[in-house]
């Protein structure tokens, strides 16, 4: 079953068979959740989505490997949402080699994109994001570690946690303080290689739905100048313009998880019999459904005007923001009703809605949680008023 709203104005044929043909390619797919091997299923996704060519969504530059020449918003949002309704880690394989190279995409040298890109395009090399900290999650500004600048090289000392693919990664883009500037502003990003001394795995983090998370820690690890993105300085801008691509699809794969829960109430509630009729035939059962299917909607009209807004070279700040908290909320509460159908069977271990309940919760609070796509949202249109009243003045 592909997306219901593919022939919505927002997409071009271009999207239409990427979304058909990611379905076509998952659907014979053998499908393991061996939470006893999730570094391994990660990899194995990794290898499989490349190998297919899927990976070129999340790689700029048709000469290195990628499906365009720059990142296109609605590509990655389709690839997610159809990722997520099939298996949690293999949207989590994909979106990692998006997020954890897209830095590279924007701001890498000639010679950093042709050594990096090609190899996540193909599914060789395994990319991760190093943004949070102990104490500076969505708060950039708190940033700690550091980035001394000593000739020809950088030398990190201190921490990252919450690290995704922290562990398996084979390169990791840090973000580290490299001025003593307050603020955002000293930020700057570069390239570490999985291998280089003073990089170590201090502690695998296990949460709630697995995939590999790390705390990673740098002591004295001295890595080549030119592994710096960008110029010096500008890592916190880095940093906000690869969220600004990468957060309207953390909605879609919400949308992802709250499809294959609106599917599964479907299925459940035509097929189970209570008090001599089906489960369906019950307006209550109809008007869960219902709400489901609204919710579904909203989230994806949400999500897909951010990312077209994006690909048509709109600041979307706002958007992006208002289709990851909406999605992301509202596919905790149709998630949670496809539990309430399911009853038992709801929170028994190995069904789907047990497994989409722990699936969704974390897409509440990465790439920045709830709250702060509230304050995020409220900024902006408080900027936009005051716009206004200047104007007119």
């Amino acid at each position: 079953m592909t997306l219901p709203y593919l022939d919505w104005p927002f997409f071009e044929t271009r999207h239409r068979e990427l979304a058909e043909g990611v379905a076509a390619w998952l659907a014979p797919q053998t499908l393991r959740h061996d939470e006893d091997d999730v570094d391994g299923q990660c990899r194995a996704w990794v290898r499989a989505l490349g190998a297919a060519g899927w990976l070129r969504a999340c790689v700029a530059g048709t000469r290195w490997g990628g499906l365009a020449d720059t990142l296109d918003s609605r590509s990655l949002c389709l690839l997610r949402e159809t990722l997520a309704r099939h298996h949690g880690l293999a949207d989590f394989a994909f979106a990692m080699q998006g997020l954890g190279s897209g830095a590279i995409s924007l701001a890498g040298s000639e010679a950093q994109q042709a050594r990096y890109l090609p190899r996540v395009a193909k599914g060789e090399a395994i990319a991760a994001f190093a943004l949070s900290e102990p104490q500076a999650g969505s708060d950039v500004a708190a940033l700690a570690c550091r980035g001394r600048i000593e000739n020809d090289a950088i030398v990190i000392d201190g921490e990252k946690t919450w690290i995704s693919n922290g562990g398996i990664a084979d390169f990791y883009v840090v973000f580290l303080r490299t001025e003593d500037l307050p603020g955002t502003r000293g930020l700057s990003a570069c390239i570490v290689d999985a291998d280089t001394p003073g990089l170590d795995i201090a502690e695998r983090i296990d949460i709630i739905a697995p995939h590999p998370l790390a705390r990673l820690v740098f002591k004295n690890c001295r890595v080549p100048l030119t592994q710096l993105l960008g110029a010096p300085g500008e890592g916190f801008k880095l940093a906000m313009r690869t969220l600004d691509i990468f957060r309207s699809s953390v909605a879609a794969a919400a949308n992802g998880f709250a499809r294959a829960a609106f599917e599964a109430a479907l299925a459940r509630s035509t097929e189970r019999q209570m008090f001599g009729q089906y489960l369906a035939d019950f307006q209550l059962t109809q008007t869960k459904l219902a709400q489901m299917a609204l919710r579904l909607d909203a989230a994806a009209l949400l999500t897909y005007r951010a990312a077209w807004e994006r690909d048509r070279g709109q600041k979307v700040t706002r958007e992006a923001a208002m289709a990851k908290l909406y999605a992301t909320e509202e596919a905790q509460k149709t998630i949670d009703d496809a539990v309430q159908l399911f009853g038992g069977l709801g929170v028994t271990r190995g069904q789907a809605p047990e497994r989409l309940y722990r699936e969704i919760r974390a897409l509440r609070i990465y790439e920045g949680a709830s709250e702060v796509q509230q304050l995020i949202i409220g900024r902006e249109a408080l900027r936009t008023s005051f716009k206004k009243l200047v104007s007119r003045d």
